[in-house]
């Protein structure tokens, strides 16, 4: 027989991919029109015009047996310089590229780096809402799991219960900003407050507590405020990054680890990244995209569209009378559901073809996230269905 664990894996699937899969199907049935899939974070944006540029000028103008050859296994150290030089003139640190290592994506970044750290049985905190694969990831790598409730004002940790739920198991803390499924980002002060708890509690129970910072969404930001480099405020973190959202490029899969230059044993825990990497057949990342990642660390997308899509949805909503998490970061929309079951809600708004992500996987409940990263026409359209979807429960509440 299969490994059981991996079978169940691969039998429930993720609640976004299953919501995105029924989309699609959805689509060819009522019309493409028709459907308003707000389920998956897929860049509804292009590519920098750079980018394009660059990627042709590999394939025309770079030796064709290097473009397309192995690189050295954490990626090419060029590329990682560059990524290094890039990091430390935009948030002065003093990162090097010998601790990069070049991965296929956030998701291998996350998964190598949860190998690399965690012994059987260690313990990962995560805040909620968070993003449902930490779990598989956590698990694969034989570790446990614990959430962190939010503060239901502005959705940044309860540092209460955060300062509970630290014990001698603790290994690793996960951080997302901006969030998703939130859209909330981290400021300053609370990432500084995140950092004075776990190095206190490093002290107390004498051995590393490894901050890793998850940022993605870094460059999507709407607020003037300057973003806090973890490296900056703790000592022992370690950065998962992917031009997935800031460049639009989710299907090529590429991205880095970053371990601090300021961490304690840093080669040794680099030496167990690219171990783990190793274990996981995560070597040697698309070298094509690995030799344009140097244009891709000077360019985003048009990141104002974002904002102009976020502005849209939110007067949209709150005149029709729903409740919302402000999203100043990401492209999502944390909805509070019209019910307590968002599972449940879910499925209504299904019947208005909604596709809206249940917020249980995100670890709480009572919610939905709404990617907004999608046409403008999508959210115009939407407005209707979202007006029959409140009518629909004001009629099942109140009779």
């Amino acid at each position: 027989m299969v490994n059981e664990k991996m079978y169940q894996l691969g039998n429930k699937g993720s609640a976004i991919r299953e919501l995105f899969e029924f989309g699609k199907k959805q689509k060819a049935l009522v019309g493409e029109d028709n459907v308003f899939d707000f389920s998956i974070g897929n860049p509804s944006i292009p590519s920098p015009k750079a980018i394009n540029e660059k990627i042709i000028d590999l394939v025309e103008n770079m030796d064709p047996v290097m473009l397309h050859g192995y690189t050295s296994a954490p990626g090419d150290y060029e590329v990682r310089e560059k990524i290094a030089q890039n990091l430390n003139e935009r948030f002065g640190c003093k990162e090097v590229g010998s601790l990069i290592y070049l991965t296929q994506g956030a998701a291998a970044g996350l998964s190598i780096t949860m190998k690399a750290l965690l012994n059987e049985g260690e313990e990962v905190i995560v805040f909620a809402p968070f993003f449902p694969e930490y779990s598989v990831f956590i698990s694969n790598a034989n570790g446990k799991i614990v959430t962190v409730k939010p503060n239901l004002k502005d959705f940044t940790p309860d540092f209460e219960d955060f300062e509970k739920k630290i014990n001698e198991k603790t290994k690793v803390v996960i951080i997302n900003s901006p969030n998703n499924p939130t859209g909330v980002i981290y400021k300053e002060e609370t990432i500084k407050r995140i950092c004075d708890i776990l190095s206190s509690k490093q002290e107390e129970y004498h051995h590393e507590i490894y901050l890793v910072s998850d940022e993605p969404y870094r460059e999507l930001v709407y607020i003037d405020v300057q973003y806090p480099f973890i490296t900056n405020y703790y000592d022992n973190s370690l950065v998962i990054y992917s031009m997935s959202k800031s460049v639009s490029l989710p299907g090529e899969r590429i991205g880095y680890v970053l371990v601090s230059n300021k961490c304690q044993n840093k080669e040794i825990v680099y030496k167990a990244i690219c171990g783990a990497g190793r274990s996981l057949g995560f070597v040697c990342a698309s070298s094509l995209f690995q030799y344009l990642l140097p244009t891709c660390v000077n360019v985003t997308s048009e990141v104002n569209e974002y904002k102009k899509n976020r502005d849209l949805l939110t007067s949209g909503l709150k005149e029709l009378g729903y409740e919302f998490i402000p999203s100043d970061g990401a492209f999502y929309l944390f909805v509070k559901a019209l019910e307590n079951d968002a599972n449940a809600f879910m499925e209504n708004a299904k019947k208005f073809n909604l596709l809206l992500v249940p917020s249980d996987s995100f670890g709480i409940e009572g919610y939905v996230r709404i990617a907004y990263c999608v046409s403008r026409n999508t959210i115009i359209n939407s407005m209707k269905a979202f007006k029959e979807l409140k009518e629909y429960y004001e009629v099942k509440i109140h009779g």
